[in-house]
């Protein structure tokens, strides 16, 4: 483990839209207001622990600052973000990223704008302890859960922390993050899911990869063509359907995970575990 800081700017955008102001600072801004503020984006960095392990850490918090503005000539464009992260020893990095803005019109069934991560991986790469590492930003953490998207409601300065993960330059790294073993659904539990993400820094393909509860009947076999990129995040439910997660389901009437805990295991196409997770009594 190591101790970091990271601080960001925004040095550049897709397009120029009206108003902009700030590019090249942690705050830029744009928009002509339509009875309230500019709207805007702010990098906060501070001090974090580093880790090398596939361990999430929280590179910095994003705002939103979403305030009415006049309709934009182009509401869709992309806003880069570079982070410098400064370690302990006197190392420093810079790596950049990029957001995907759409600036929705402020009325209607949806008015509340849309950020996304085109990309979840940096270019760049830093050399620790003789190795090379790339940064996957894992996502926005929002209400204690990692999203993709970060909803962002109207008349409002809306944040959530950018989580991301030190990984080997060049490989892919996947892993079960999470397994909700007791479902809502009554009786079925259709809603049980696990949890399965690529940290590394390249994509892995996982078809023919089998996630197991190590009881029979209780496999899941990913088709063909599964891959999952940098830091991608897929569920696999136990009967329900889920495209904003892949769509991936065992088509069980009946419970899967155990209620009191077991463990999940993942396994390649050679039958080797990769990743294995134990939940409720079988915790960590």
């Amino acid at each position: 483990m190591s101790t970091a800081t990271t601080s960001g700017s925004w040095p550049s955008m897709s397009t120029t839209p009206p108003n902009l102001d700030g590019l090249g600072t942690a705050h830029v801004t744009w928009g002509i207001p339509a009875g309230g503020g500019k709207s805007g984006y702010v990098f906060q960095g501070g001090g974090v622990q580093v880790r090398t392990d596939g361990t999430e850490f929280t590179l910095g918090t994003f705002t939103h600052e979403n305030f009415p503005i006049q309709a934009m000539p182009q509401p869709q464009f992309d806003v880069d973000l570079a982070v410098r992260v400064a370690f302990e020893d006197g190392t420093e990095a810079d790596f950049t990223f990029r957001f995907h803005h759409n600036e929705t019109p402020n009325t209607g069934p949806a008015p509340d704008d849309i950020v996304d991560l085109p990309t979840f991986v940096s270019p760049q790469t830093v050399t620790i302890d003789g190795e090379q590492y790339g940064v996957v930003i894992s996502g926005f953490k929002q209400g204690g859960q990692v999203v993709r998207q970060f909803i962002s409601p109207e008349n409002g300065a809306n944040s959530a922390d950018v989580v991301a993960i030190f990984a080997h330059a060049g490989r892919p790294d996947v892993h079960i993050t999470t397994v909700r073993n007791k479902g809502e659904v009554k009786y079925t539990q259709a809603d049980e899911y696990v949890e399965i993400v690529n940290r590394g820094t390249a994509a892995g393909n996982i078809s023919g990869w089998t996630l197991g509860a190590d009881d029979a009947g209780q496999d899941f076999v990913f088709p063909p063509g599964t891959v999952l990129q940098p830091g991608q995040r897929i569920r696999v439910y136990t009967n329900e359907v889920h495209p904003e997660w892949g769509g991936f389901v065992y088509g069980s009437k009946r419970p899967i995970w155990n209620d009191k805990g077991d463990s999940a295991k993942l396994k390649d196409s050679g039958d080797n575990v990769v990743s294995e997770y134990g939940y409720g009594s079988k915790a960590p």
